[in-house]
């Protein structure tokens, strides 16, 4: 595997640590639909919580959350979907966005809730 794809992975295993350490009910990680993938599927205090982990080396090409572009949030949008209906999930769906930084833990973490709201078509 690329050592960018394994910094990808370990990045994930930490945001879904984090969000357990913060009381997170871990439900799926990396959940496809067709080609579609939602990196954590969580819930707590009754809401549905999907997150995009984006990990980076450092900021050099900018903050992670700046790859979180208008096609990514479709995708995530069209997969959520997806995932409420397979589970006939009824709570409110909210979406953040963790960015994990660094080449090795300890990483620096920032949890960007509500990140984006699904826009209207």
């Amino acid at each position: 595997m690329a050592k960018h794809n394994e910094l990808g992975k370990e990045g994930e295993t930490e945001a879904a640590e984090y969000l357990i350490s913060k009381g997170y009910t871990i439900r799926h990680r990396n959940w496809r639909s067709g080609k579609r993938e939602l990196d954590i599927v969580a819930q707590k205090d009754g809401e549905l919580v999907i997150v995009e982990v984006k990990t980076r080396r450092n900021d050099e090409f900018g903050r992670p959350e700046e790859a979180v572009t208008d096609r990514k949030i479709r995708n995530i949008i069209i997969s959520t979907d997806a995932y409420i209906q397979r589970f006939e999930i009824d709570l409110p769906v909210r979406f953040d966005v963790i960015t994990v930084t660094g080449t090795e833990p300890p990483f620096q973490i920032e949890h960007i809730e509500d990140a984006f709201l699904p826009p209207i078509w």
